[in-house]
Formats: C-alpha cells, sequence, structure tokens
C-alpha cells in the first residue's frame, strides 16, 4: 500500500479509518454503520463501507504487528468455526499463558495440513518466541503436525505437548471477544474477504489487550495511534 494510503478516495482519512475501526471493533453491520455516518451527516453507501474494511483491514494488521511486545513462550492452541458462504470454515488461533494474541489463520479445512501451517505461520511472527509447551485440545492433527516441525528442526525436540482441555479455558474464552464482533455480520460471502476482516478484527483485539509497546491504553489513545499508523496526526 502506497504512503498515501488514502489517495484518491473521496473521503479524508480519518473518517474511514474511524468507520473500518468501528466496523472491527463493535458488533455492527454495515448498514448500522451507514445509519450512524448519516447522523453525524456524512452520506456513505454500506457497499463503500465493507470495500473500505475489506481493503484496510490488512493493512491495520500489518502495521499494528510491527509494535507488539513479545509474547511468553507457553502456547494455547485451538480452533474456532466461522461460517464462510453458509459452510462451516476453521479459524486457528494461539495465544499464550496470559490471553496474548499470538497468531491466526483461517482455512478451509482441520486436519494435520491445516495444523501445520498454522504453527509454521505462528513461529515466523515477530513478536511469538519459540515455544517451551505447546498445550492443545484432542485433535489428533495437533501431534502429528508438532511432530513433523520437530523432524524438520522448525521446533526443538523437547518442546512439550499437552493435550489437556482444561488448560486451554483461556484460548476458549478469548474466542467469544471475536464472536461477539462477528455475530452481527451474519457469516462471510467470500473465504478471501472473510480472512482480510478476521486480520482486522484480531488486530483491533491485540491492541485492546494492550499488546502495543509503549501505548499507554485507552480509548483516545487507541484513535490517535491507529491513525498515526497512517500518517494522521489529530
Amino acid at each position: 500500500m502506497p504512503l498515501n494510503a488514502f489517495k484518491w478516495k473521496h473521503f479524508v482519512g480519518e473518517i474511514i479509518l474511524q468507520t473500518v475501526r468501528w466496523y472491527l471493533k463493535y458488533p455492527l453491520s454495515y448498514r448500522n454503520l451507514k445509519e450512524m455516518m448519516a447522523e453525524r451527516g456524512i452520506k456513505v453507501d454500506h457497499t463503500t463501507i465493507m470495500r473500505w474494511v475489506h481493503q484496510y483491514s490488512p493493512e491495520i494488521e500489518k502495521r499494528i504487528r510491527r509494535h507488539l511486545r513479545p509474547t511468553n513462550d507457553s502456547w494455547r492452541v485451538d480452533e474456532t468455526y466461522i461460517k464462510v458462504k453458509g459452510k462451516w470454515k476453521y479459524f486457528y488461533r494461539a495465544v499464550n499463558s496470559d490471553g496474548d494474541t499470538i497468531d491466526f489463520m483461517l482455512s478451509s479445512k482441520r486436519d494435520r495440513t491445516a495444523a501445520k501451517r498454522f504453527f509454521k505461520k505462528a513461529l515466523s511472527s515477530n513478536h511469538s518466541q519459540i515455544p517451551r509447551v505447546i498445550t492443545v485440545d484432542k485433535n489428533p492433527a495437533y501431534p502429528l503436525a508438532i511432530d513433523e516441525l520437530k523432524n524438520e528442526k522448525n521446533l526443538f525436540k523437547n518442546i512439550e505437548i499437552r493435550q489437556t482441555r482444561y488448560l486451554n479455558n483461556i484460548i476458549e474464552q478469548d474466542h467469544l471477544s471475536i464472536k461477539r464482533i462477528i455475530v452481527p455480520m451474519l457469516g462471510f460471502q467470500f473465504f478471501h474477504s472473510a480472512s482480510k476482516t478476521l486480520k482486522g478484527i484480531e488486530a483491533m483485539n491485540m491492541v485492546k489487550q494492550r499488546q502495543v509497546n509503549n501505548l499507554n491504553y485507552s480509548f483516545f489513545n487507541e484513535v490517535k495511534y491507529i491513525n498515526q499508523l497512517f500518517g494522521i496526526i489529530l
């Protein structure tokens, strides 16, 4: 995305970012946002808001990742269900023992290959550490994927795998913070747009969880921070 991320847009960057940020942070529909903006005297169609969300969600996530503080080495991994075009897909997520988000990935399948791809993605995150222990549920794909990564020397041989459901309560509770935002969306129509939107939702959740370095979190500081990511000084 170019330095001026809002070039050729019919609205100023502050308005675009505010609308996208609201959609990613609160349980709202596109039509809800259309009405809310109309109350402020801003006439924008719900399909325009949808295009903004699809365009800027991945960019918000990309820019936020540069500022995340390191997570600890105790991973909790689980997947939850996301409906795309009327069919359930699998949203892999990992948090650490403090509840900080490590990584996430939308997948059309729930198998060893998908689990392995997710672990490789999480290991490549700049703010993640090589895990000392990985806690998963009874999904048999996880140990198989971890064993392959150990054999390929992407993970240390002495990493402990714990298949204990109650220890994963922290991530199962964390799923709810994402699901709460998704419910008013009534499912996604396309896999790629779902993946883009989920990136933005997770990014805003990481900000709210105080994972951003040197950000004294408050609502107003969050607004200022997101705008500054795009070169907007309020």
